[in-house]
């Protein structure tokens, strides 16, 4: 089964930027994951990376000063976020991982989409992310906000946040 696709809803500049074949690195499996990380330098694997689930259900990671709409190739995704990796014993794992996307704001139950696509790259990674960030769409100034301590008050202009994902005006 798959999850909620999240549309992008970023400045629109970012979108229009986005080139045919741009996306991040696919990694379908352990081996995409091993080919790929070999190719990072120590710098790139000492910040965390961008990536996203594409609607396919599969991990894309770019570098962290992409966009999240150009690591998707402007496409929906089922998750988007920040993600780091740590090199164990017996390979690569998770360190950290969250949902801090502005660009496609998904909601935190995204997580079992990232979960898969992770699983199926042979990552060890954590429970759930380790930094949830709860996006919102003020239904006051229609701004995309950011609920901090279970504040759902937006910051804009002191509406009331809705209790649940409202982000995409389509969903």
């Amino acid at each position: 089964m798959t999850g909620r696709g999240y549309l992008y809803v970023g400045p629109v500049e970012l979108k229009a930027a986005v080139r045919p074949g741009g996306g991040g690195r696919r990694i379908g499996s352990a081996a995409d994951f091993g080919g790929w990380i070999v190719e990072q330098s120590p710098a790139e694997t000492a910040e965390p990376f961008t990536f996203v689930v594409g609607m396919d259900g599969v991990l894309r990671l770019a570098p962290r000063r992409s966009e999240h709409v150009a690591c998707a190739g402007g496409d929906r995704v089922l998750g988007a976020g920040e993600i780091s990796f740590v090199r164990e014993a017996d390979g690569w794992a998770v360190s950290e991982v969250s949902n801090q996307s502005t660009g496609y704001c998904p909601d935190v139950g995204s997580w079992a989409e990232v979960a898969r696509a992770l699983d199926a790259a042979g990552l060890r990674h954590p429970s759930g992310f380790t930094h949830e960030v709860v996006f919102r769409r003020c239904p006051g100034c229609q701004e995309r906000a950011i609920v901090r301590e279970g504040d759902f008050v937006c910051v804009f202009c002191g509406s009331d946040l809705p209790a649940e994902w409202n982000v995409d005006p389509t969903a």
